[in-house]
């Protein structure tokens, strides 16, 4: 691994190395968004994960494709990767010769389908329709294969994103597919999602029990199952239980169904692996009054507080002079001439906030770089690498 990490620019990427990020504002007074990875954090965080999961563990690349972020997980023992496209595969593949991707997604096209079967010997393929298994099984020739199963779970256990409404077939169109994927002589498998950032750890027990009376039903010996992701992170207006839970509950419904010890039990988390191990750096442009113009915003790395109810934690960064004591709420303007570029709700800040100061947002590392866009011109794209505690953890 350190070999891959040296091929990367090593004299550059060291130049991206501080102690905090108070350091980064000092040495570089960025008036352009700047993202703080934290590398050990997101390492340790993967190790953790690892350690409680009773299975396999897949990081799901799309939740944050940076190469430093893979090689943190790396690092911390992830040698599994949840992909759904072909670049995602070709990513992982072409940069870790020892990993393992997992064509993830239940709806693919059939030149990415012949392209990672042949180029990349990807085994393992998600369903959730015959007319996807016959476009499988023609594209690869259907040898040592694994279908997996997708199916459709009720209780999302009051996830902020419902992931069974678009993808997922019921009870017994997964019967007739575990049926026709072993008929053709392939391993099977099945699989779920609760949803992203789930805050009940009991539905995965409900979610299992479902999966054990779809394969007595079937009368078929599975291989795999897949409880999905789901596994929640910490934001200032949530609570969630801790991750022990989830493993209990997962622990628990797994016994219940009475797997064999040969079935490959995997996890896709994404959110719980990476969530903490970045924030982002942004500067005060203008002020008016409540109203504060920051150099990042809904088109660029703060999408995802548009559709769901989630709250970064917040601190101010002043290089001259101390910050006033006293807090009050502001509303916080993207970067873009849209009007519809505010972020939902308010953040409180001290009452003296003012143009030129730096505003750090955490709990960014998941779903910010990965759904940034070009819109208006304005595009965050610097990294550099940090090694403080993140403003989450001292509060």
């Amino acid at each position: 691994m350190d070999g891959l990490q040296e091929k990367r620019a090593p004299d550059a990427r060291a130049k991206r190395r501080f102690d905090d990020v108070v350091s980064v504002v000092r040495a570089l007074q960025p008036g352009y968004p700047v993202y703080c990875l934290r590398p050990k954090l997101l390492t340790e965080t993967a190790k953790r994960f690892i350690s409680l999961f009773p299975g396999t563990v897949l990081y799901a690349v799309k939740c944050n494709p940076r190469p430093e972020v893979l090689d943190a997980v790396y690092r911390g023992g992830i040698r599994h990767f949840d992909t759904a496209s072909l670049p995602e595969i070709a990513q992982i593949c072409d940069t870790y010769p020892d990993a393992h991707a997992y064509f993830m997604h239940p709806v693919k096209a059939r030149a990415a389908i012949r392209m990672t079967h042949k180029a990349y010997g990807i085994r393992h393929y998600v369903i959730d329709h015959e007319d996807e298994l016959a476009k499988v099984l023609e594209e690869t020739g259907g040898k040592d294969l694994t279908i997996i199963v997708r199916i459709k779970t009720e209780d999302t256990g009051d996830s902020l994103y419902d992931l069974a409404s678009k993808f997922g077939t019921g009870p017994d169109e997964a019967v007739a597919l575990l049926r026709a994927a072993n008929n053709r002589d392939c391993k099977t498998g099945l699989a779920f999602h609760i949803g992203s950032q789930c805050r009940e750890p009991k539905v995965y027990r409900k979610a299992l029990a479902l999966c054990g009376d779809i394969i007595a039903r079937s009368g078929v010996e599975i291989d795999s199952l897949d409880v999905g992701g789901g596994f929640p992170a910490y934001y200032a207006n949530t609570q969630v239980p801790p991750l022990e839970d989830y493993m209990a509950e997962i622990r628990g419904g797994l016994n219940d169904i009475g797997l064999k010890p040969t079935v490959e039990v995997f996890s896709e988390p994404g959110r719980a692996l990476v969530a903490a191990g970045c924030s982002l750096l942004t500067q005060v442009q203008l002020r008016k009054d409540d109203r504060l113009y920051i150099n990042d915003g809904i088109y660029g790395s703060l999408s995802e507080m548009t559709q769901v109810d989630i709250r970064m934690p917040v601190r101010l960064i002043r290089l001259q002079g101390e910050a006033a004591p006293k807090l009050r709420p502001f509303i916080l303007n993207g970067p873009t001439c849209d009007s519809l570029d505010v972020l939902p709700g308010t953040f409180d800040l001290p009452e003296d906030t003012r143009e030129g100061d730096w505003i750090e947002i955490d709990q960014l590392g998941a779903y910010s770089n990965a759904l940034a866009t070009h819109f208006n011109g304005f595009y965050p794209e610097a990294f550099v690498e940090v090694h403080d505690a993140p403003p989450a953890a001292r509060s």
